[in-house]
């Protein structure tokens, strides 16, 4: 310990200290250093010894008293706050410890005005004993009751294109990445995430790019009654439209005179952002919205599994139909026609079925379709296990849980892959692989017409470490 005193002069003299005598120049303690180090301790109520508490999970130095700090620098910045209030300090360094001795040292240099202004500086060493001890956010992980927000999609339909459509949506934009857990459950999907932040982010992207409405709920975990701080889990509940493509609906009169007087029965071709719909004997098309939707909801009058074969018997193309006045948009990627059509479960009987169709560019004479008796024709039919053996691409998938997954699951994705091979619209939005292995069968001499992707839209496999965070996965096929 020593004081800080102005330079003597050559007219300086000495005097006394008033406690032990011995000469010592002017200060204003008129004490010697050893006699004002019995009197004053300046770094009284300063620790010399702090235990901190070490998490081996997160490698985080946890104290209860003072919260989360890096190792070292931010043991400083500890000390500096809470103890170093009162003294200047002037200088801090850290000593070389063991790596192994749990000990962090530092020296410290401080100055404080003592008696009558004098100023006093003193150097001591201060060490924090390292304690290992879990800290919360680990304890959480280890309890499985670390998320601290959930987002939960559902869609109240029979088909899962939607959420097929949703997941290389999210794969693109790598949002799946920041979630904690994802689930699959009946009728959705839940994501799990480690703060709200991320789950409105999630909550946020949904919105943009399927129809949906959302609401949010929260429930206190705990609460702290000294810092008045409050634990809660964050749910967002969001629901897509109940329609999926290839759906036939039934809009109310008033949305059908808002969309161009068109007719109330409609198919959905595809569902994006927005719900695509056309009118199969007018050709007329509109895009209904989110929020159009729950403003005047429709629901579907059939369902995929309803689905039969027919097989086309006569087809005449309709040309130069005048529509009413008011009428919207017309389609011109599709061409309007009457047709006969006979089920070919009914190949044995006279029994045929008309109707107006919007494929009239697809079909000719023998062609087999699907559709709804009633009857309405949704798409033309293909041999699905050739098309499987020439695909020669693939998609990425989630890393998820699976719970009560329906065994009808292989037969809705293989549907989505034939929706994606005969939609240039829909695969726009996501992101398509070759497949190495299937290459060699892209010469096939047996081509029955069937909707295939080029390899210009293929991207090159690459490795999925960066869209999966591990080892990847292989398609959708549980």
């Amino acid at each position: 310990m020593e004081y800080m005193r102005a330079p003597a002069t050559s007219s300086q003299g000495n005097i006394l200290c008033c406690t032990c005598g011995i000469p010592i120049p002017p200060n204003p303690a008129n004490m010697c250093v050893d006699c004002l180090r019995t009197q004053v301790d300046i770094s009284e109520g300063i620790p010399k010894q702090v235990s901190v508490h070490f998490c081996k999970q997160c490698e985080r130095l946890v104290s209860w008293q003072f919260g989360l700090y890096v190792i070292k620098i931010k043991t400083f910045l500890m000390l500096k706050e809470y103890f170093l209030v009162q003294v200047r300090l002037i200088d801090a360094g850290f000593l070389w410890t063991e790596p192994h001795s749990k000990r962090i040292k530092m020296k410290l240099t401080i100055q404080k005005e003592v008696m009558n202004g004098a100023i006093l500086q003193q150097v001591f060493v201060v060490e924090f004993v390292v304690q290992s001890q879990m800290c919360d956010d680990c304890h959480r992980v280890e309890a499985k009751d670390f998320w601290k927000a959930v987002v939960q999609v559902r869609q109240k339909t029979q088909h899962k294109k939607t959420f097929y459509y949703l997941e290389q949506l999210l794969l693109k934009h790598k949002l799946h990445q920041n979630a904690l857990n994802i689930k699959e459950i009946h009728e959705g999907i839940d994501f799990y995430y480690g703060s709200k932040q991320h789950a409105q982010k999630m909550v946020d992207f949904l919105q943009c790019t399927i129809p949906c409405r959302s609401k949010t709920s929260q429930r206190l975990i705990s609460h702290d009654i000294h810092s008045n701080t409050y634990n809660y889990k964050s749910t967002f509940s969001v629901e897509i439209v109940p329609v999926c493509k290839d759906n036939v609906v039934c809009l109310s009169p008033r949305l059908a005179q808002s969309l161009g007087n068109m007719g109330q029965i409609c198919v959905c071709v595809r569902v994006t952002s927005t719900i695509h719909l056309i009118d199969p004997n007018t050709l007329q098309i509109a895009e209904v919205d989110g929020n159009t939707y729950w403003r005047n909801p429709f629901s579907s009058l059939c369902n995929p599994r309803q689905l039969e074969e027919f097989i086309v018997m006569d087809i005449d193309i309709i040309r130069d139909l005048k529509l009413g006045a008011g009428a919207g948009m017309r389609s011109n990627k599709h061409t309007l026609a009457e047709v006969w059509v006979q089920k070919t479960s009914e190949m044995d009987t006279s029994q045929q079925y008309h109707c107006r169709t919007f494929l009239g560019h697809l079909l000719n004479i023998g062609d087999l379709v699907l559709g709804f008796t009633g009857t309405v024709i949704i798409k033309k039919s293909y041999d699905r296990s050739r098309r499987m053996r020439r695909r020669n691409w693939k998609l990425q998938e989630m890393a998820r849980d699976r719970d009560g997954m329906d065994t009808d699951d292989e037969r809705q994705y293989q549907d989505f892959l034939e929706d994606l091979e005969e939609d240039e619209a829909l695969r726009k939005n996501i992101n398509i692989y070759k497949d190495v292995s299937k290459v060699a069968v892209e010469s096939d001499t047996d081509d029955d017409g069937a909707p295939r992707i080029s390899l210009v839209e293929m991207l090159e496999e690459l490795s999925l470490n960066d869209a999966t965070g591990g080892e990847g996965a292989d398609m959708m096929t549980d």
